[in-house]
């Protein structure tokens, strides 16, 4: 049986309480975050020449009305994503020749597959947001909604994150994706790279 959206929308806890209660800060991808878990245990790293990393870390990631969109990143390292509450579109670019571009929702509603669970594997380029329509309902809706408005989900890197590990892509990068030729269909992505 279908169902709407709407029938699965619930923000149980509000944007503000989660920022102050899981002493949340500014991410440099955009959002907030706070790091929960990291294993003292280390192993040596496939992905990253064999360097010794924990064997987990684990964050809280928020998208709010106010943070609404990370930029475009990737993780030496394979991140699990797990949904607590809301909704963000995942646009996921796999180099190539071309590059894929796969867009993912994650939210509650697994009737239009929307997912709980989201793995981005290692060489992978991610980017989050929360999604448009999402956006205009809280600026038309009741004045609470830019509490009630958002994503936030956990992630798992393993093995654990280090930023050696992490990359940003910029504007440069991303056109060297497309050998300078960036398609139609994939040039408004470029408003989500690091600017320098």
């Amino acid at each position: 049986m279908a169902a709407s959206s709407s029938q699965y929308n619930s923000y149980a806890i509000p944007n503000s309480v989660l920022v102050e209660q899981l002493k949340m800060h500014k991410h440099p991808e955009g959002g907030y975050f706070a790091e929960t878990d990291r294993q003292t245990d280390v192993v040596p790293s496939p992905f990253a020449g064999g360097a010794l990393r924990p064997l987990a870390t684990t964050i809280h990631y928020l998208l709010t009305p106010d943070e609404p969109n990370g930029v475009f990143h990737m993780n030496k390292s394979a991140t699990m994503h797990v949904l607590h509450q809301g909704r963000a579109e995942y646009t996921l670019i796999t180099p190539g020749g071309p590059p894929t571009v796969e867009k993912k929702i994650m939210g509650p509603n697994i009737h239009a597959g929307e997912l709980l669970q989201l793995l981005v594997p290692t060489g992978i380029w991610k980017m989050s947001r929360l999604l448009e329509q999402d956006l205009n309902t809280t600026a038309t809706s009741r004045s609470d909604a830019k509490e009630t408005t958002g994503c936030l989900i956990t992630e798992v890197v393993f093995p654990g994150f280090a930023w050696e590990d992490h990359d940003f892509l910029t504007r440069k990068k991303f056109e060297e994706l497309w050998d300078g030729d960036v398609p139609l269909e994939a040039q408004e992505l470029a408003g989500y790279v690091k600017s320098a």
